[in-house]
C-alpha cells in the first residue's frame, strides 16, 4: 500500500503546525520544478526556532512594516509593501534574529546593523511566508536557514487552498438559549484543514421575507470573556444579541456571525503584545505595524460563506465600519443597510476608539 501525497489544503496545515513548533519550512513558487531549488526559501520561524547542528543563516525575511520601524526603507529600491531580505556582516543566530522580531527588544537594542536588503527571490513566496506566520500567530520574521530540517514544503496556490472558503461546511446546529434570547440557535462551521471553528447565532426564526439584522464579531477573548475595558468588544457583543432580540419581538430576526480571528486575525498572543506597545504609547495601528502585521487581516470570505451555506441572500449589517460594509459587498454580499452601533466610551478605550475613528475611518461621535 502506498502513501497518497497530501492535498495542497493539508500541506499548509501542516506547515502551520511546524511553526508553532519551531520547525523550518521550505516554500517553493507555484512555477518551480520538482527538483531544484529556483526561488525556493528554507524557512525557520525566528520566535519559536530552536539551535541545530549544522545551522546557518546569512539572511533574515522580515515584512515590510517591521522593515520600516527598523528603518530599512532607504536601503532597498523596489516594491515597498513587499518583504524584505536582510543580511548583516555575521550570520544572524537565533537571539539575534528574535531581538529583530520582537518590537519589545527595541528599547533594550536600539541600534541596529547596518544592514543591507537584498532581492527577493520571489515576492510571492516572501508574501506567503508572511502569511502563514500571521495564521500561525507567530512574529512574521524567518532565518533563511541552510542545514535545517524542513517539515514540509508548500507553495503560494497551496496556500490559496487552504484559504479557499468553498471548504467550510455546517457540522452541527442546536437550541441554545442565551441571556438575550431564550429561542436562539447556534450553528458550528469547520473546513477540514483549519482548527477554527466559527459560529454563528440565529435569533428569531428565520424569515426569507424579511432581511435579518447581521453583525460579524471577530473573537476577542479580553473583551468577549474577561470583561476588558481597553476595547469595545465585550460591550458591542452584549448590545448586537439584545438588538437581534428586539428584532425578533417585532417578528425579525438576527444572525450573530462569531469569526474565530482573535485580534483582527493577528491572533492572541500578538494581540496581548500590540497592547504592551500601546502601554508605551502607541495607537493600535502603530503598534500592530511594530509588529510586522497588519492592522486588518480578518478573513471576509469566510463571513459570506458561512451566510451563504445559511441561507441569507441580503443583510442588515451592524456596524460602524464602512470599509467593512465594502469588504463583504466586495465577496458578494448583499448588504442593503448599515446600522450604526456605537456605545460609550470609557478612560480605558478612549483613545482606541479615537484610532478606530481617526485611522480607520469608523463612523464615531
Amino acid at each position: 500500500m502506498t502513501d497518497t501525497p497530501p492535498d495542497s489544503s493539508r500541506l499548509v496545515a501542516r506547515a502551520l503546525d511546524a511553526l508553532r513548533h519551531g520547525w523550518a519550512i521550505r516554500l517553493k513558487p507555484d512555477h518551480a520544478p520538482d527538483e531544484g531549488d529556483d526561488g525556493a526559501l528554507d524557512l525557520l520561524p525566528a520566535e519559536t526556532g530552536y539551535a541545530q547542528p549544522g545551522l546557518y543563516a546569512a539572511r533574515m525575511l522580515i515584512s515590510a512594516a517591521r522593515a520600516a520601524t527598523l528603518k530599512l526603507g532607504n536601503s532597498r529600491e523596489y516594491d515597498p509593501a513587499a518583504p524584505v531580505m536582510i543580511r548583516a556582516a555575521e550570520p544572524f543566530s537565533l537571539n539575534a534574529a528574535r531581538e529583530l522580531a520582537d518590537p519589545a527588544r527595541d528599547l533594550d537594542s536600539p541600534l541596529r546593523g547596518p544592514f543591507r536588503a537584498d532581492p527577493l527571490p520571489d515576492a510571492d513566496v516572501a508574501r506567503t511566508a508572511m502569511e502563514l506566520a500571521r495564521l500561525a500567530g507567530i512574529l512574521p520574521a524567518f532565518l533563511i536557514a541552510t542545514g535545517s530540517d524542513v517539515a514540509v514544503t508548500v507553495t503560494p496556490a497551496d496556500l490559496a487552498a487552504f484559504r479557499d472558503p468553498t471548504a467550510l461546511s455546517i457540522q452541527t446546529r442546536a437550541r441554545l438559549p442565551v441571556a438575550a434570547a431564550e429561542d436562539a440557535e447556534i450553528v458550528a462551521f469547520r473546513a477540514r484543514d483549519d482548527l477554527r471553528e466559527h459560529v454563528a447565532l440565529i435569533i428569531g426564526t428565520q424569515d426569507h421575507d424579511r432581511v435579518p439584522l447581521v453583525r460579524l464579531h471577530s473573537e476577542c477573548l479580553t473583551g468577549d470573556i474577561l470583561g476588558s475595558l481597553k476595547c469595545d468588544c465585550g460591550p458591542q457583543l452584549d448590545a448586537a444579541l439584545h438588538a437581534m432580540a428586539d428584532e425578533a419581538a417585532q417578528g425579525g430576526w438576527g444572525v450573530l456571525l462569531y469569526l474565530r480571528q482573535e485580534g483582527r486575525g493577528i491572533g492572541l498572543i500578538n494581540k496581548l503584545r500590540a497592547y504592551q506597545l500601546q502601554d508605551q504609547g502607541f495607537d493600535t495601528v502603530d503598534a500592530n505595524e511594530r509588529l510586522g502585521l497588519p492592522n486588518e487581516s480578518r478573513d471576509f470570505p469566510v463571513a459570506a460563506r458561512m451566510l451563504d451555506l445559511l441561507a441569507v441572500p441580503a443583510i442588515r449589517l451592524m456596524t460602524n465600519n464602512p470599509a467593512k460594509v465594502e469588504a463583504l459587498r466586495a465577496v458578494g454580499v448583499d448588504v442593503i443597510e448599515r446600522v450604526p452601533h456605537q456605545l460609550p466610551s470609557n478612560p480605558h478605550n478612549h483613545r482606541y476608539l479615537e484610532t478606530k475613528r481617526d485611522r480607520s475611518g469608523h463612523l464615531l461621535g
